[in-house]
């Protein structure tokens, strides 16, 4: 090769390399940044190692770690079920079939509702405050938050000295850990404490450390029982230190590193015995015999571990250099792959964040929350918000961070058994619409949302999910029992409707939706097609863990028979999916809940291959609905409409979802300046449930097949995903070319049929043909739902449903074998 031809060959191969780098390449790290501090509290960047949480606000004068534990809860141990409800229950059900809805609400709540209360606020800890004198006046000014590994930094200048911070929840040492440091010596000098809310608080301070100690809030008569301890010390590199009178102050250091550590007296849901002074002191001084870069480089490895499991690269624009709320602001008019890949990483982030195995399920802000009393009590709202915290957890390989709700579950199963009996004089167990820590499972708030009684069987969905996804069949039968306990309320709760025939759930509503009914104000009602449909899944979820099982058949008869009696979903005289019983649905309603639409996501009930009729009157009444909500029903409209196979529509969804929210904006939702959801206010739902979007819109396995690439936006002509777990135990590398699959990476769990369906053909990576798809699925993990409704047509039309033509292919997979798959 002469010269010449050299320096032609290395020229284009350095173009090559930068045209791959617009395309896949990384080039911007998966960061949020800024160039100024954070003023209010939906600025600041969130930290958690799972029971620690910190907001880092970032002012260099002042700064402040917002922190919260996630025990510290209102109230202590109680049950709010009450035995009032089962003397008003007929009564109530007689009202709703005499459609007099209005009475019906008002007595359910009164006489049904909690006597007691309506459940317990989760609650700050309070904020470590650290002042700097001299530091008002600044330049250069940086402040970010890595989810590559979990810390982050604030950088500025004040005269000629540089000065950094780095921040830390650390996962094994389980403490705040932050590192003060300068480009000079003997620069590091503030004054520290810790300050909280709380009414009374005592601050001590003993060997070098400053504690805070408080007890958490009496709320509607529940005595606040929960003490907690917050303790924090420094160690210091040059310079003097100082500990006195509750303030830890330090001058002339060249770098000083502050631990605080926090701990409550809650053991669970039962039981706050714990010694939390002991437990504060012990963490906070075995934390100490470490340095912040040990205890830093543990925290990563461990992070790490769940976080570089999945990797999303859509390309990449000039649009990444600009700060993460600029881009924000301008993303529904400019397009910023990578603004869409750090949503989706961030919301895998958070979840590894705040719902760590031993401890808390992510409540309905995680465990990020400034007040005493935050909205909705920062509870978990199980009518969705608190299963869309979970959507992502198996499809983004996330499994471990499944365990905190999981174990929310067996709890709840078990108060859940007292409820069912007091009040409703049935068997089994039952959830409402909401639980806290100390996990009531009465009805509570007022009936317009409270008086819904299937909590417990979305609970079950969440459960046999995590099934699906890992094939564990001691775990299936560790969770029979509860799935079976579900079903047995349901089997003695539901009556038949005098009016329709049909065996209902009565009282119930269409969370948290009024209907049309008598004055059109009420949410009461019977049968709803949402409880419909979740009933429908738990049952024969429950038939299908039997066969696996070979547990007794004789229940699943009761099953069958029940089944048998109940309503099928119907389309109404809008061409709507029904929202009830009722033909009652108003093409102008634009509520935030589109509850009906269960059947479409997160369930398998609707379907454009087996249920076209359904199909499109989902998609009619998502379109009534419209698009702008609030900012977790955008999140959920996300995966509807990936569900629809209408990839521009789910990324126009995301574009409302990522639209930036400011101090001054007071409705609407979208998202803050430190990429959390607005509800608003916060809410965390909203982030997940964008992140199993996004992964819906690039793969589903929900109907006994992997389905590639079914919602792929116009505008991700090309891009690559690896690590994505599917239904049936596979994990899957996706990369893409021009809209079309150009290479398949599948690993298999378990021997068995993996069923393939792609838009484009594909074929065997050592050249051997792919057999077209003939018959059922055969792996025996995934179910398909015999949905038995009349107005189902015989065979999908999918050009009448204007979507394309599929290839789908069966492939036999030996398990523990990887198997590559390209394009022809």
């Amino acid at each position: 090769m002469t010269l010449s031809n050299k320096h032609t060959f290395l020229s284009f191969l350095i173009i090559a390399i930068i045209g791959l780098n617009q395309v896949f390449g990384q080039t911007s790290e998966l960061k949020l940044w800024y160039k100024e501090p954070a003023e209010i509290w939906n600025e600041a960047l969130p930290l958690g190692n799972g029971r620690l949480g910190a907001m880092v606000f970032g002012d260099p004068a002042i700064e402040r770690l917002q922190l919260n534990e996630e025990t510290i809860w209102a109230g202590s141990p109680n049950s709010n079920a009450h035995p009032k409800a089962l003397q008003a229950l007929p009564k109530v059900r007689q009202l709703i079939f005499d459609g007099q809805y209005a009475e019906a609400q008002a007595l359910a709540t009164s006489d049904i509702r909690s006597q007691t209360n309506n459940g317990m606020p989760y609650q700050t800890f309070g904020s470590v405050f650290l002042s700097f004198p001299g530091h008002q006046d600044y330049t250069n000014y940086y402040r970010d938050l890595n989810i590559e590994n979990a810390t982050a930094t604030v950088k500025y200048t004040v005269d000629d000295v540089t000065f950094t911070r780095e921040i830390i929840t650390a996962f094994k040492a389980d403490v705040v850990v932050v590192k003060l440091s300068a480009n000079k010596p003997g620069q590091i000098t503030f004054n520290g404490f810790l300050n909280s809310p709380f009414d009374k608080t005592k601050t001590t301070t003993e060997d070098n450390q400053v504690t805070l100690a408080a007890v958490t809030s009496t709320v509607e008569g529940q005595k606040g029982r929960v003490k907690f301890q917050g303790r924090m010390t420094a160690k210091n590199k040059g310079g003097k230190l100082a500990v006195k009178n509750g303030i830890i102050s330090v001058e002339n250091a060249d770098e000083v590193t502050l631990y605080i550590s926090i701990a409550t007296n809650f053991k669970n849901y039962k039981d706050i015995t714990e010694d939390y002074i002991a437990k504060s002191k012990s963490i906070l001084d075995k934390a100490i015999t470490s340095d912040f870069e040990s205890i830093k480089t543990n925290h990563v490895a461990y992070y790490q571990n769940f976080f570089n499991r999945v990797s999303l690269d859509l390309g990449t624009t000039d649009v990444s250099k600009e700060t993460t709320d600029v881009r924000i602001k301008k993303f529904d008019s400019q397009f910023d792959p990578q603004l869409a890949s750090l949503y989706f990483q961030f919301g895998r982030y958070l979840l590894i964040s705040c719902s760590q195995p031993g401890g808390q399920p992510s409540n309905l802000q995680g465990i990020w929350n400034d007040m005493l009393f935050p909205p909705w009590e920062s509870k978990y709202t199980m009518n969705i918000n608190a299963e869309m915290n979970y959507w992502p957890v198996e499809l983004t390989n996330l499994t471990e961070m499944h365990e905190p709700f999981i174990q929310l579950a067996r709890e709840v199963a078990e108060t859940g058994k007292e409820t069912a009996k007091i009040m409703y004089n049935a068997n089994g167990w039952v959830l409402h619409h909401n639980t806290d820590i100390w996990r009531i499972t009465g009805p509570i708030d007022m009936a317009a949302s409270g008086m819904w009684p299937t909590g417990g069987a979305w609970l079950c969905q969440d459960l046999w999910e995590r099934y699906l996804y890992t094939g564990d069949k001691n775990y299936l039968k560790e969770i029979f029992p509860i799935m079976k306990g579900a079903a047995q309320f349901f089997l003695d709760f539901m009556i038949q409707d005098p009016n329709s025939g049909y065996l209902v759930i009565v009282p119930s509503n269409s969370p948290e939706n009024t209907h049309a009914g008598e004055d059109g104000k009420s949410t009461i009602t019977a049968g709803t097609t949402m409880d419909n449909q979740l009933v429908f899944d738990l049952f024969n979820n429950i038939k299908n863990a039997t066969k696996i099982l070979g547990e007794d058949e004789a229940f699943v008869s009761k099953l069958e028979s029940a089944l048998s009696k109940m309503a099928p979903m119907q389309v109404g005289k809008h061409g709507q999916l029904q929202e009830w019983l009722i033909d009652w649905d108003d093409p102008e309603d634009h509520h935030r809940h589109v509850s009906h639409l269960y059947g479409l996501f997160p369930s398998n009930q609707i379907s454009p291959f087996k249920t076209p009729e359904l199909f499109q009157a989902a998609k009619q009444s998502l379109l009534y609905r419209g698009d702008e909500s609030t900012g977790w029903s955008m999140g959920w409209k996300v995966n509807l409409w990936a569900r629809l196979l209408d990839g521009d529509h789910a990324y126009k969804l995301l574009q409302d979802q990522l639209h930036l929210v400011t101090a001054d904006q007071r409705k609407g939702g979208g998202t803050y300046p430190n990429m959390l959801d607005a509800h608003q206010p916060f809410q965390i739902d909203g982030n997940f449930g964008c992140t199993a979007g996004i992964a819906e819109m690039l793969m589903q396995s929900h109907e006994g097949a992997i389905h590639l690439l079914p919602a792929l936006p116009s505008v991700w002509k090309s891009g690559e995903i690896t690590g994505l777990k599917a239904r049936g135990g596979y994990e899957l590398d996706l990369t893409w070319n021009n809209d079309k699959v150009s290479k398949l990476k599948i690993t298999a769990k378990f021997d068995g049929n993996c069923r393939l369906r792609s838009k484009s053909p594909l074929k065997y990576a050592n050249g051997k043909a792919l057999k077209r798809a003939k018959g059922e699925n055969s792996n025996p993990l995934f179910f398909e739902v015999e949905v038995k409704q009349p107005i189902i047509s015989e065979k999908a039309d999918l050009q009448k449903l204007k979507l394309p033509k599929y290839y789908e292919y069966d492939v036999p997979m030996k398990a523990g074998e990887t198997y590559t798959f390209y394009s022809r």
